[in-house]
C-alpha cells in the first residue's frame, strides 16, 4: 500500500482569531514532500493553532491551505491522508498494541489489518512487546512508538507531530530522529511543532513564529544542525517572549 507521493502543502495568508485575540496572522509558507519542517516559537506564538489548522481540526479565520490543487479543510477527502501524533497518543488503553493497530487499520479500510499491524509493530521496535499487555501499561517511550505506528497505519502522505520528543529518554530521542529521517525518505510531508531545538535540528526547513507571525522561514536540505537552529531561534525570539499578543483588529 502507498499513499506517499504527496504534492506540496501551501499556506496563503492564514489567520486565526480566538475571542478577540489574534493567534495567527498572514502565515504563508510551503511544506514540501520529502522534507522535515520544524515549527518553533515561544509559548503563545501560534504553533499549536497552526498544527490544528493543518490537521483540519481547526478552521482558519482567514487565508487558505492547499495540498496540491485541492483546498485542505474539515470536509476535504484529503483529511484521510493525514497522520497525527499529538500530546495524547490517541490509543485505547485497554487494548493491546496489536489490537489498537488492527482496529485503526480496519477503520481506514486497510487491506489485511492484522498483517499491517504486525509490520508496523516491527518497524517501530515493538515487535517483542508482550502480546497480551494493554497499552495503558506501556512506558512513555513505548506509547510514543505505538502512537507513531497508529499514525502510519493508513500510509499517510502528511505526517504531523506535536512535541514528538516529549518525555523520551536519549535512546528514544535517537530512535525518533531515525524514524523522522525514514519518513522524509519515504516522500512524506513531515511537520513537527516543538520546543526542543535538538529535535528540530534534523529538519530541512525551520519556521519560527512570534506573536502569530512568521519571522523566520528557511530551508537547508539535509538538516540544519542544532547550532544553526539555536542561532536562528535566539536571534528571532531573544527578549521578545513577554510581548503582549496583538489585538484582533484585522487578519
Amino acid at each position: 500500500m502507498s499513499n506517499v507521493g504527496s504534492a506540496a502543502l501551501r499556506l496563503s495568508k492564514v489567520g486565526k482569531i480566538y475571542d478577540g485575540r489574534r493567534a495567527l496572522a498572514d502565515v504563508s509558507t510551503t511544506f514540501e514532500p520529502g522534507r522535515i519542517a520544524a515549527v518553533l516559537g515561544p509559548n503563545g506564538a501560534g504553533k499549536s493553532t497552526l498544527l490544528g489548522i493543518l490537521s483540519t481540526l481547526i478552521a482558519p479565520s482567514a487565508g487558505e491551505v492547499h495540498w496540491g490543487d485541492e483546498r485542505l479543510g474539515r470536509g476535504s477527502a484529503l483529511r484521510a491522508r493525514i497522520g497525527y501524533v499529538g500530546h495524547e497518543p490517541g490509543l485505547y488503553g485497554d487494548l493491546t498494541a496489536t489490537e489498537n493497530l488492527t482496529l485503526f487499520a480496519s477503520l481506514y479500510g486497510v487491506d489485511d489489518p492484522p498483517a499491517r499491524a504486525a509490520t508496523l509493530l516491527g518497524r517501530v521496535g515493538l515487535g517483542d512487546a508482550p502480546s497480551g499487555a494493554p497499552a495503558r501499561t506501556f512506558s512513555r517511550g513505548m506509547t510514543q512508538r505505538l502512537a507513531l505506528a497508529r499514525a502510519l497505519v493508513h500510509d499517510p502522505a502528511l505526517l504531523l507531530f506535536d512535541e514528538p520528543a516529549s518525555a523520551l529518554d536519549p535512546a528514544g530521542a535517537d530512535w525518533l530522529a531515525t524514524e523522522l529521517a525514514a519518513e522524509r525518505a519515504a516522500g512524506r510531508v513531515v511537520v513537527l511543532v516543538t520546543h526542543d531545538l535538538a529535535a528540530a535540528s534534523v529538519a530541512d526547513q525551520v519556521v519560527i513564529l512570534r506573536r502569530g507571525r512568521v519571522v523566520f522561514d528557511e530551508t537547508r536540505p539535509g538538516g540544519f544542525g542544532v547550532e544553526a537552529v539555536r542561532a536562528a531561534y535566539e536571534s528571532k525570539t531573544r527578549d521578545k517572549t513577554r510581548e503582549k499578543p496583538l489585538e484582533a483588529t484585522r487578519v
